[in-house]
């Protein structure tokens, strides 16, 4: 499956093999528990991330990951976003600094 992460005006295709979905689960897991103890968002800290505040968070680590040419955790964060938010196909990452710009986009399966 592919996730599409737009920045600014690039779109970079992250493709995420079909065991990523069906073998990370003890890893995704791991991510939830450590967001439930609550995690700085920008400026602000959330004391309980909600499932959209979650995938911004793990949006955020995917661009990190882009940038240092860390496809292994790009790939990890993309698998995160597409397990928690099904029917996501894009995400539009805010690189303004503000992790509560990124957005999250629907379409067709690929």
């Amino acid at each position: 499956m592919i996730l599409n992460v737009i920045v600014d005006d690039q779109t970079y295709p992250v493709e995420v093999p079909d065991y990523v979905l069906s073998e990370g689960e003890e890893f995704f897991a791991k991510m939830d528990h450590d967001m439930d103890q609550g995690w700085q968002m920008s400026r602000e800290w959330v004391d309980k991330p909600n499932a959209t505040m979650r995938c911004q968070i793990a949006a955020d680590r995917m661009l990190t990951a882009l940038e240092n040419e860390n496809q292994h955790m790009a790939v990890m964060m993309a698998g995160y976003i597409l397990l928690r938010m099904p029917g996501v196909r894009s995400v539009r990452v805010g690189t303004a600094g503000d992790l509560f710009e990124t957005e999250f986009l629907a379409g067709p399966q690929s």
